[in-house]
């Protein structure tokens, strides 16, 4: 099986959170391993997560931003506000989504 395409937006993130996480453990003067042990994980996948390597876990790189006090999902309603109302949105919608089986004429 060979590589996945990544799409240019998806690499332009992957490159903005590393450098971002980066950034941050310099100015704090934390090295790769210091972060490492802080967020429970190999020196390797920092320098991984740094390097805007996309077979990164999300759930790693959320913990290892939210260490370095990076704020990924700014909103004026803060966080938990955020993720509320955006349950009561999801709760609106059709609990699955299906393909269509009909095809729809656009003819005239």
């Amino acid at each position: 099986m060979g590589k996945r395409a990544i799409s240019p937006y998806t690499k332009k993130a992957l490159e903005i959170l590393g450098k971002m996480i980066q950034l941050k453990r310099k100015e704090r003067g934390l090295t790769l391993q210091n972060l490492a042990d802080r967020a429970g994980v190999s020196r390797s996948l920092i320098q991984r997560l740094e390097k805007c390597e996309p077979g990164c876990e999300i759930g790693v790189a959320f913990e290892v931003a939210h260490l370095l006090g990076i704020e990924l999902f700014e909103s004026p309603m803060g966080p938990n506000t955020l993720a509320s109302t955006l349950t009561d949105k999801i709760a609106l919608l059709p609990a699955s989504v299906r393909e269509s089986k009909t095809e729809v004429s656009n003819a005239f």
